[in-house]
């Protein structure tokens, strides 16, 4: 039985086959630091804090920390610049300002007035946040001296070697697009629009090469990609906690996720090799439209303990998140085939979008191990230190031949990572005065395809009685270099994140 399940209408098609890739798994298992503006400013380090709206997602036995009930509301502000280089071009682009609802909640605090009972308090809390905001605008140009994207289609049609896994030409020729497979389709889009070209078929194989002239004037292959994405990860948070006798603080939660996510690509590849009698590939544009969306679920446990009345350890673990994702694909290629007798532009464009069958994506859990020192009423300085392995990712089902692959690479190319965050308050009356440190190592192992996480956070708050108006400003820089396509033709730019944002949050004890 071939791939398509039902057709909803013309152009929408049911699929069973998979496009997921490694960065798919690492997009929706990375969290940014998010939330209050006080939690912002000191870079998330609250584990053994507490008593702060979004403390309570790091580490869910903060709210017990609570003495009256709580509410708020965050809007936050994000600029993002991206700087590309590759192959000898350098270009910056930037997003322009967006807004955001960052964080929302509340926590409600029952407290138990007999002094003969340890357990004295209870509270229910639940809150909104936006983890993650995938807004950015990326465009990468230079002249390649070595590779065409012909690598691409060239590396589905041919199949990988020793595995016999190529495409037939005439499956490409007798098979319907609609009605293809994933790896069949990038074949298809090769094939028809003159990219690749049938050089031996035997025995109901083929053995494809490129119709891309191989550089002779030394001027290379002028390519441009330009991405977009938008989107976000969401969570909403149930928190219940207890404390006994003021000195130990448990807590549990329960979480469901939501992500909305879109990437469109367009790349662009121009050669001005001299023209022959036979016709090549002088230029071809390939575009890919991504949405993916869906939920997920997941629960943290936590404690936090007072060794002294100013020294507190916290533990909290956060089990793996189980999303259940749907992916929708539609892509199209536009080529000009030259020769000594003319030009000719090809358009393969099926006008289909591929709606993939629902697959679930397992993110790993985290432990993180935190102490703060309280100086009193004049301030803290706080430390968390979290442990996440991303090699635990995993598509599922894991009996589904595309996922076998998927988590192979999953585990060959992810790793575990540490993540420090520091933070610091200080107190002068009503003011409090903040700032904090955040680093977060690679979760790849070749610690480039995405690099370490440096950021750094300030802010400040006043306290009008029963208000809170709180300001945070944090930085955040990290470097990548991610391949264009993850098969065939991986060639990537250099890429700089810069992230620049501004929070506000409002505070009122009830």
């Amino acid at each position: 039985m071939k791939k398509i399940l039902f057709l909803l209408a013309a152009g929408l098609t049911f699929s069973v086959s998979h496009s997921q890739q490694v960065p798919d798994a690492v997009r929706y298992a990375q969290d940014n630091i998010t939330g209050t503006a006080r939690f912002r400013a000191m870079s998330g380090a609250f584990g053994a804090v507490g008593g702060d709206l979004s403390a309570i997602t790091v580490n869910p036995a903060g709210s017990a920390i609570f003495n009256n009930n709580q509410v708020g509301i965050t809007l936050s502000n994000q600029n993002l610049v991206n700087d590309s280089q590759y192959f000898g071009g350098n270009t910056t682009t930037n997003k322009q300002n967006s807004f955001t609802l960052n964080q929302a909640g509340g926590v409600f605090v029952f407290k138990d007035r007999n002094s003969n009972k340890g357990w004295n308090k209870i509270t229910i809390g639940a809150s909104y946040e936006n983890t993650n905001n995938f807004n950015s605008n990326t465009f990468s140009m230079g002249s390649n001296p070595y590779n065409s994207v012909a690598n691409y289609f060239l590396a589905y049609a041919n199949g990988d070697p020793g595995r016999n896994n190529g495409i037939p030409l005439g499956d490409i020729r007798n098979i319907d697009y609609r009605d293809q497979f994933y790896n069949e389709q990038q074949a298809y889009f090769g094939y028809n629009g003159y990219v690749i070209n049938p050089a031996t078929t035997a025995n109901n194989n083929t053995t494809y090469t490129p119709n891309v002239p191989a550089l002779t004037s030394g001027n290379g292959y002028y390519q441009e990609n330009n991405i977009s994405e938008r989107g976000y990860n969401s969570k909403l948070s149930f928190n219940i906690a207890t404390s006994y006798n003021d000195r130990l603080y448990f807590g549990a939660n329960l979480n469901v996720h939501i992500t909305d996510y879109r990437r469109t690509s367009s790349f662009y590849e121009f050669n001005n090799e001299p023209l022959t009698s036979d016709a090549t590939i002088s230029s071809l544009t390939f575009n890919n439209d991504l949405y993916t969306y869906g939920n997920g679920f997941s629960f943290q446990l936590g404690a936090i303990g007072k060794v002294t009345e100013a020294f507190r350890l916290g533990l909290a673990y956060e089990s793996n998140t189980w999303y259940e994702l749907y992916d929708e694909l539609s892509q199209s290629l536009y080529t000009t085939t030259q020769n000594t007798g003319g030009t000719f532009n090809n358009s393969v464009n099926p006008n289909i979008v591929n709606v993939y069958e629902r697959y679930t994506l397992q993110t790993p859990g985290k432990v993180t191990f935190s102490a703060a020192y309280v100086f009193g009423k004049n301030g803290l300085i706080s430390v968390d230190y979290a442990i996440k392995d991303y090699a635990n990712s995993k598509f599922k089902p894991t009996d589904d031949p595309d996922f076998i692959d998927r988590n192979r690479d999953i585990s060959n190319q992810l790793t575990n990572n540490g993540e420090l965050r520091v933070g610091a308050e200080y107190k002068i009356n009503r003011l409090s005065l903040r700032g904090g440190y955040r680093y977060e190592g690679s979760p790849y192992k070749d610690k480039t395809t995405i690099g370490d996480t440096n950021s750094f956070s300030g802010g400040l708050g006043y306290n009008f009685g029963g208000t809170k108006l709180d300001l945070a400003y944090s930085y955040l820089e990290r470097k990548s270099n991610q391949g264009f396509f993850n098969k065939g033709f991986t060639d990537g730019a250099n890429i700089t994140s810069k992230l620049n944002n501004v929070s506000l949050t409002l505070l009122f004890e009830l």
